[in-house]
Parts: C-alpha cells; structure tokens; sequence
C-alpha cells in the first residue's frame, strides 16, 4: 500500500531540519572549541610575560659568590738565567730534569764530546770482553765482589720501574760506575800483563778520553731548571727598568701566541726563581683605571687554580692601564708559558645571595621582607657587596647596631636574617608595616 504523498512531504522536511540543526550544533562547538584555544594562548603569553617580567615572588636565601671579574690575556715574566757552555753543537745530556731543583754550583747538563759515540762503543765492546774474561775467573774474592754485585743487580730492579729518561740515564751511569769498579778490582788482582789488564787499562785510556772532552755545564745560581728557552728571558725581565717599557704596543709587537708551550732547547737551559713571578696584562676597565700600586686582587690560572696577587707597577696609557701582578703560588705550572689567558678577580664576597629586586631603601638603611608561613616581617640587612643582580648581605652584629644609633630595647628585639630565609621580592614596606 502507497504511503500518501503529503506524508513523504513531511517525512522529509523533518530530515532536512535535523540536517540544520546538527550543522549549528557543529558550528556552535567549533566556536567554543576556538575561543577556548584562543583564551588558552592568551593566557599562556600572559603567563609568560609575567613570568619573564617577575620570575617568582619569593626568594630563597642561600650561601653565594659574588665576584668582579675579567678575562685578560697576560705575559709571563720570571727571574730566569740562562746559562750555556762553549760546545752546545755537540748535543747535550741532562744530568738534572724539567722542574728539578738545583744548587749553587751544581751540574745541571754536560755536552758530549766531538768522538763521544765512537768512543763509547769502544768501551761497551771492551766492557763485553771484560766481562767474559771476568765470568770464568774463579780466584776472584768474593768478599770484594759480593757487595758490587748485589749494588749492581739492585740498580737493575730499579731501572725497570723508570719513565724519566733524565733519571733512567743517571741509572746507568751508576751502573756502569760498579761495573767499573768491580772489573778494577779484578785487574788489580790480576798479574801483570794479563789479558784482564790489558783490557781494563785500555778501557781506563777510552774512559780518561771520554771526560776529558766532557763539558759540564753549572748552575750559578739556586732555583728549579727548565730546558725550555724561547729567547725572552732578557727582554722580560722582573725589573723596574723593564716594567716601564712594557707598553700595550710593546706586549703586542713581542707576536707571541697564547697558551703556546715553549719549546725545548737541545743547546741550553736556564734556572727559574720558582718563589714568585709576574703576569703583565693590558685592562682598560674602571676597576684597572681606579687601581692603586700595593692593591691586592686574585687571579685565576688557566688550570682553575685561583691565587693571590699584588699589583706591583701601574703604567697608564691613553684608553689602557698596563698592571703588573705579582704571585707567589703557581709558579710551576706557569713555566711552560710565556703568554696566557687568565681571569683577573678584583674582588669576590661569600654570604647569603639575594636578588637586588628584594632590598628596599628607607633612610639610607637596607630592608628585605621576611615570609615566614604567611607572616611578613621587615628586617635590617647589612649589604656587604653589591653586584649587577646580586647582593650579599648579612645580620648587622651588636656593635654595629649600636653605631648605627639603635636603642637596647631595638637591638634584643632585632630579628636576624638567616639561611633559607623566604624573602619577598619588589616588597611594599608600607603594607607590612600596617
């Protein structure tokens, strides 16, 4: 049976408006759906401004560092002399090694002889046969060798354990020295004109050959050696003479590299003054230009080690204050340099850190306020150093509240700041005191 056409009509005239209705059903959650997204982003931008305008408003007080630093290159300047024999072409042989300390009068390197090689040969291949011969001897003493013998065996258990070269030849030399002396008794106790003492007197021949065309070059001076020699140990000189003509452009026209290590000379060394040496540096900050001769600053090695220094010579330029330093420690490892970057610390405080941003003025008095599980209270802080963003303070003691005109009724109710302190910042003193 048909369904009546006025029916079908209405059938679709329903379907048409659920259509309508579901598409403004749609179009009215996509407009929530975007201004709920849009009142998020606003307010995130809001909450990043905020953020960025005033991190936080509560600080915590902690133990800091406040420190008044530059990075500056310096030139290394040491009391060195550098000392030298005639037959330097000849190769030298270090008796004392890099960083050892030296007496007045004391060897510190040889150079070889001109037939030093071929002459040591020799004696190695006489040494051999001695040996041999020295092997099937019997008749020897043995009260006279046994003692030579255990030296001998010793130094050869310590040689094993060397990685100094300097020292490892100073192992050998000794060993040799016994050797020697242990095949001199044995010639000695041989008959005249035997094969043993042809040899050992043929050796002595060699030997007395040897170290007479040895020179030995001495220190005249005590102090610790260093065989690396970059040729301005007389241009950088630790006197007044040679301060005052330590100019920006001078520095500059010595084209040293920073940080370079100097080389090691195969000629000649030097004795170092390892008790103290100078940095000369070129500053043109308010802190160099405000310095005074007899200041005491620290500086900070390229190794991390900080020292005290004392500035010992100020000469002003134009735009340019050149400063000489003087330190005491970390001498040694400054050897190996002769131009370096550094840090130069004019001045550095430790206490509680707090922002600037939490001190308030009121009559030439500094106040931080105190949260303290919701109870606000304005405390007196005496600020010893004043940074950029930082400040370090500390409670004022009894004496000085006193100097500052307080009553004793004001200083027993004085309440001190103290570690992990809460403090607010940009505070309202106002509203705290009502």
């Amino acid at each position: 049976m048909k369904q009546p056409k006025k029916e079908i009509l209405d059938e679709k005239e329903k379907q048409k408006e659920i259509k309508i209705n579901q598409k403004k059903r749609r179009f009215t959650k996509k407009i929530f759906i975007y201004i709920a997204s849009l009142l998020v982003v606003i307010y995130t931008i809001y909450a990043i401004y905020l953020l960025i305008k005033q991190p936080t408003d509560i600080f915590t007080l902690e133990e800091g560092t406040l420190y008044s630093e530059e990075t500056d290159i310096g030139y290394v300047i040491r009391d060195e002399l550098v000392i030298q024999g005639e037959n330097y072409k000849n190769g030298m042989e270090k008796i004392k090694s890099e960083g050892e300390k030296v007496a007045v009068n004391e060897a510190v390197f040889r150079y070889y002889t001109k037939n030093e090689k071929n002459l040591e040969s020799k004696i190695a291949e006489l040494d051999t046969k001695i040996q041999e011969v020295m092997a099937n001897k019997t008749e020897l003493p043995a009260s006279d060798m046994k003692p030579l013998e255990t030296q001998i065996d010793q130094k050869l258990l310590e040689i094993s354990r060397i990685n100094d070269t300097t020292k490892l030849q100073e192992y050998k030399k000794q060993i040799n020295e016994l050797i020697t002396k242990k095949a001199n008794i044995a010639g000695d106790l041989s008959p005249q004109g035997s094969y043993l003492k042809q040899l050992i007197e043929e050796r002595k021949k060699y030997e007395k050959e040897l170290n007479s065309g040895a020179e030995y070059v001495k220190s005249s001076k005590s102090g610790v050696v260093s065989y690396k020699v970059d040729g301005q140990e007389e241009v950088l000189k630790p006197t007044e003479e040679c301060f005052s003509t330590l100019t920006k452009k001078y520095l500059e026209n010595l084209d040293l590299k920073t940080g370079k290590i100097v080389p090691t000379s195969e000629e000649n060394g030097k004795i170092i003054d390892n008790t103290y040496c100078y940095i000369a540096t070129i500053s043109n900050t308010e802190e160099a230009k405000n310095s005074q001769v007899g200041n005491k600053v620290k500086v900070r090695l390229p190794s991390g080690l900080e020292v005290l220094a004392e500035i010992t010579y100020i000469l002003q330029e134009e735009d340019d204050i050149v400063l000489i330093l003087k330190i005491g420690k970390g001498v040694e490892e400054l050897i190996s340099y002769r131009k370096i970057s550094f840090d130069l610390i004019w001045w550095s405080e430790k206490g509680l850190k707090v922002p600037n941003q939490a001190i308030v003025k009121q009559n030439d008095l500094s106040y931080v306020v105190r949260n303290r599980a919701g109870y606000l209270n304005k405390l007196l802080v005496n600020v010893k150093r004043e940074g950029e963003k930082y400040s370090i303070v500390e409670p004022y003691d009894t004496e000085q509240l006193k100097e500052l005109g307080f009553s004793n009724e004001e200083i027993i109710s004085y309440k001190k700041i103290s570690l992990y302190d809460e403090v607010i910042i940009n505070p309202d003193l106002t509203k705290v005191e009502k």
